[in-house]
C-alpha cells in the first residue's frame, strides 16, 4: 500500500484555546492513539491535503520530534460550514493485528450486459476490509466479463485469500439493468 510521510510536533497543552490557536496559525490538532500512550501533536493543514482530498488510501508514516510511527487516518473533523479541518485521529498500526480499513473499489474487465446495451450502476464505490497492515490492498478489484444484462455482483460472491471484507454478504457492489432505450425497444419488438 502506498503511504504519506507526516510531520509534526508535539503539543503541551490540550484544550480548546490551544487548539484555536493552532488552527489560527495553520495547523491542524491531532492525536495517534492505538499504542501504549496516546500522542498528542499538530500538523501543518497543507500536509494533510495529500490524504484526505483523494479518493486513494494511504499508510501514513507519522514523525512526531522523534516518535515514529505507521498508522492510518482513522476519523476527521470538518468545519460545518468552511471545510476547515479541525481535527484529526490517527491509528498506530500493529504489525501482528488485523485492523479495518475502507477501501476502494476497481472495476476490471468489461461486461457483456453493457456490451448489449445495459446501464452500469455502482453502489459500492469503498468497501471495509479487515488485514494485517502487510495484506492489506491498495484497492479491491471487482471483474466484470460475467456481469450479464440484469445481473450483479454481491460482497459474498467475492473471496480474497489475504483480506476479509466486513461488509453485508447481500450487498451489491455493480449490477447492470436493462436501460430505457433497450426497454422500449423490446416493447416495441413484443407488439409488433
Amino acid at each position: 500500500m502506498k503511504s504519506i510521510a507526516i510531520s509534526g510536533s508535539r503539543r503541551e497543552n490540550v484544550g480548546k484555546r490551544d487548539a484555536k490557536e493552532l488552527r489560527y496559525e495553520g495547523k491542524v490538532p491531532a492525536v495517534l492513539y492505538g499504542g501504549a500512550d496516546q500522542i498528542h501533536f499538530a500538523v501543518s493543514a497543507a500536509d494533510l491535503k495529500g490524504l484526505v482530498y483523494t479518493p486513494d488510501v494511504h499508510f501514513v508514516d507519522i514523525d512526531v520530534e522523534g516518535t515514529k510511527a505507521q498508522a492510518i487516518l482513522q476519523d476527521i473533523q470538518f468545519h460545518p460550514l468552511t471545510e476547515q479541518i479541525l481535527h484529526v485521529d490517527f491509528l498506530r498500526l500493529n504489525d501482528s493485528k488485523p485492523f479495518v480499513m475502507e477501501i476502494p473499489v476497481k472495476l476490471t474487465g468489461t461486461s457483456p450486459g453493457v456490451k448489449m446495451g445495459g446501464k452500469l450502476i455502482q453502489k459500492l464505490r469503498k468497501l471495509r476490509v479487515k488485514a494485517f497492515p502487510k495484506d492489506m490492498p491498495q484497492y479491491v478489484e471487482v471483474a466484470m466479463e460475467t456481469l450479464e444484462l440484469g445481473k450483479s455482483v454481491r460482497i459474498g460472491e467475492l473471496n480474497f485469500p489475504n483480506f476479509q471484507i466486513t461488509n453485508n454478504a447481500d450487498d451489491t457492489i455493480v449490477s447492470v439493468v436493462m436501460s430505457r432505450a433497450l426497454k422500449q425497444a423490446e416493447q416495441e419488438a413484443a407488439k409488433g
